[in-house]
């Protein structure tokens, strides 16, 4: 059985008579993206060639600026810096990182993307990866020298001056948030170009708008988890029609690794709070949203807070959510109320 969500509002423009698909597709941020757009050949429209540009052009600047990859993207100079120096932000910098923060605040630290060195420290960051060769996870003791240095270093945010402060060895990490924004840049520069039928997706994050050339909105499935282990028992699967929406995803399933001698798991979601990775139980949070960064961010908080506190704070800030939770053999589903409204009956 499948159920199927529906966007609240749907908008009555339809797709463009005589409108030809067209598929896009690069690598960026480490995955790979892809555009499917309707077309009708507009005089002034951008030819195939510019298009395929352009829309790379979005997601090289987000690396540009927000690669924790990169010792030369801006956020890479902004993790060296000198402490107590000033930074000017570029706009999309700024942007991004005043939402983080904004998240973060509202879910009281659950997210937080002043957890660059935690996320290092775990393995799960540029350098000294979970995966390479000698790695060791870290002792409680080393968790907690880092957390109490980290409670010292305060980031001062200017958003009217689009400026920044390093207190000195604050790291920021913008991969929970950056491929979701590198999807609502696709997304606005699709609109800029009078494009109003499209599918976007980044790494598996997605934003649709508009209708296929039969009508029919862009239908996603959403995310299965261990979709390869027949032992677990799944809830039904469900298809959301992406209409004017955006969808990501967190999941614990995604990267972790096991330890050699006790074969403890550890994901790569770490709570900030307590500089361990996540052992609330959830497989995974789904988040329903117009803007992919705000899908993604906020995924990611819900999947750190856990069932009960991540429900309660998706009920608060009005987010439609799918939480899956491990219970024995099986997975527990819980939607938010937000999340219900959409359900097709």
């Amino acid at each position: 059985m499948r159920r199927v969500l529906l966007p609240l509002h749907i908008s009555d423009e339809a797709a463009p008579p005589g409108a030809v698909a067209r598929r896009f597709s690069g690598l960026s941020m480490g995955t790979s993206w892809t555009v499917h757009l309707l077309d009708n050949a507009t005089p002034g429209r951008a030819g195939s060639a510019d298009l395929q540009q352009g829309l790379q052009q979005q997601l090289d600047l987000v690396v540009a600026q927000m690669s924790h990859w990169s010792d030369d993207s801006d956020l890479g100079r902004f993790n060296r810096a000198e402490a107590g120096s000033w930074h000017s932000l570029p706009a999309a910098f700024c942007e991004v990182l005043g939402f983080a923060m904004h998240v973060a605040h509202a879910s009281s630290g659950a997210y937080d993307p002043c957890a660059g060195a935690l996320v290092n420290l775990w393995g799960f960051g540029p350098r000294q990866r979970y995966d390479q060769p000698g790695f060791q996870s870290p002792t409680p003791e080393t968790v907690a020298f880092l957390l109490s240095q980290q409670g010292r270093r305060r980031l001062e945010l200017d958003l009217p001056a689009r400026r920044v402060r390093q207190p000195g060895g604050l790291l920021l990490d913008l991969s929970a948030i950056a491929k979701g924004y590198g999807v609502d840049r696709l997304a606005r520069y699709l609109d800029s170009q009078g494009i109003r039928h499209y599918l976007v997706e980044v790494g598996g994050e997605l934003r649709g708008a508009g209708s296929k050339p039969d009508g029919q909105p862009w239908w996603v499935m959403l995310e299965q988890v261990d979709s390869m282990a027949a032992t677990i028992s799944h809830p039904p699967e469900m298809l959301l029609a992406l209409h004017g929406l955006s969808v990501a995803t967190s999941g614990d399933y995604r990267r972790f690794f096991q330890d050699e001698d006790d074969g403890a798991r550890f994901s790569h979601t770490i709570d900030p709070r307590n500089g361990m990775p996540i052992s609330n139980q959830l497989a995974s949070v789904t988040v329903v949203h117009a803007e992919c960064m705000a899908a993604d961010a906020w995924s990611t908080a819900l999947t750190v807070l856990g069932p009960e506190a991540g429900l309660a704070l998706a009920e608060e800030q009005g987010l439609a959510a799918r939480f899956l939770q491990r219970d024995g053999d099986g997975l527990r589903e819980t939607l938010s109320s937000q999340m219900l409204a959409m359900l097709d009956e």
